[in-house]
């Protein structure tokens, strides 16, 4: 999914000219994304406007009648789309918390029954062997229909490293690897994605790409206290999460760049506080540009944080945002893939907010996988999905669009096959 290094700064340039007209010209309302996922390239111009049918003159009459029209045929995603049910559609769009020991009996209860798409390990993990095969079991129980579920870790380095027993390297902080070269991060996030790949971890829930400027530092209490963050300034940050990236990609484990649009200017940590807010990023801001850079390098997800920006949707946090989801992510920086929320199953930000909504509130602002910490509103998260479906047309069509861009997702990363 990557492509060539040497054009990322230069797309990653042209999407900011973008952003910055954008910011300046939008209306408020946000305009639909693609629908399906395209090459992890961000668009360097923009595209003419198409011409509408009534001012064009047809050159020819169709040389077939409608019956002799043949048949698309379904594609692989199509058709395991189309093999789920509605519920087991619901599920591949919830990461579903478990013990990175193992699944607990509840746990392995809760997959066996849900079939969640995603696993997230919580807690402490143990060797890369004993990972392994936990792993692999637990990806057993989750499997439906052929269809594999993401594993996922949170392995960042520093402070934030879920697994770290004999097999894993010690990942030193952001801060350490920002005074790295590129190709050293590169080849170094190719090893430490070497490790999780033999564990059967097959995502990994990095690189940040928050900018938490200098006169913040260690206030900033999400990234900046916790030495997550690759810089100060939006290029230092941009050329390590792409470095970071690219070493992941080459073996063959999934990225998620985070926290769209950016938790480098907050005080507060929305894992345990409620009402934070960002109230100087705007839309166009310079410091989206680590995010464009994460797309241009390959990032397979986006993750969007729980924060509310008052200057650009002060009555959404960015998870439940259409104009951060749809207008930002996907329209502004022309981002087609998969996008997944921060935890937003035990996070204080959003404990206010009704389970089931948290689910049904990111899909319909554009979103595609919900993480939930807590395997016990796995259920909860699914069946609000499926009520809100079979109760909106709309709401319907959004989810059968996230179900097939995770699903060819998992296809392109060998998490299903059609034979």
């Amino acid at each position: 999914m990557n492509t060539n290094s040497s054009r990322a700064a230069t797309a990653t340039a042209a999407v900011l000219a973008v952003l910055l007209l954008a910011g300046c010209s939008d209306t408020g309302t946000p305009t639909a994304g693609p629908s399906t996922i395209p090459s992890s390239t961000v668009p360097t111009t923009p595209t003419a406007p198409t011409t509408s049918p009534s001012d064009t003159t047809p050159t020819q009459a169709p040389s077939q009648t409608p019956s002799e029209t043949p048949s698309q045929t379904p594609t692989c995603v199509d058709q395991k789309a189309e093999a789920l049910t509605l519920r087991e559609q619901a599920a591949q769009l919830i990461m579903t918390g478990i013990d990175a020991e193992g699944m607990t009996a509840a746990e392995r209860s809760i997959a066996r029954a849900q079939k969640p798409g995603g696993l997230l390990l919580m807690g402490s993990g143990g060797s890369a062997s004993h990972t392994r095969s936990a792993m692999a079991t637990a990806s057993t129980t989750a499997t439906v229909k052929g269809i594999r579920p993401f594993i996922a870790a949170d392995q960042e380095g520093g402070q934030i490293q879920r697994l770290k027993g004999s097999g894993f390297d010690r990942i030193p902080a952001a801060t350490v690897q920002a005074t790295w070269s590129d190709e050293k991060l590169t080849a170094r996030a190719k090893t430490w994605g070497s490790q999780l790949k033999q564990a059967n971890v097959n995502v990994d829930l990095a690189p940040v790409a928050d900018v938490v400027p200098a006169s913040l530092g260690n206030a900033n209490a999400p990234i900046g206290a916790l030495d997550r963050g690759y810089g100060s300034t939006p290029g230092t940050v941009s050329k390590h999460v792409a470095a970071f990236i690219k070493g992941m990609d080459a073996a063959g484990v999934m990225t998620s760049v985070k926290h769209f649009p950016g938790l480098g200017r907050v005080k507060g940590n929305t894992d345990f506080s409620s009402g934070v807010v960002d109230t100087v990023t705007v839309r166009g801001d310079d410091d989206l540009a680590p995010f464009a850079a994460g797309i241009q390098a390959g990032s397979d997800l986006v993750m969007v944080s729980t924060v509310t920006y008052t200057k650009i949707d002060p009555k959404n946090r960015a998870v439940f945002s259409p104009t951060i989801i749809r207008g930002m992510l996907r329209g502004d920086l022309g981002y087609g893939g998969v996008v997944i929320t921060d935890d937003v199953g035990a996070a204080a930000e959003v404990a206010s907010v009704p389970a089931g909504q948290r689910a049904t509130r990111f899909v319909a602002a554009g979103g595609d996988i919900v993480i939930t910490a807590k395997a016990s509103l796995t259920s909860t998260m699914v069946s609000a999905l499926v009520a809100k479906a079979q109760q909106d047309k709309e709401f319907a069509a959004g989810l059968q669009s996230s179900v097939r861009r995770v699903l060819a997702l998992k296809q392109n990363r060998g998490l299903l096959s059609c034979g």
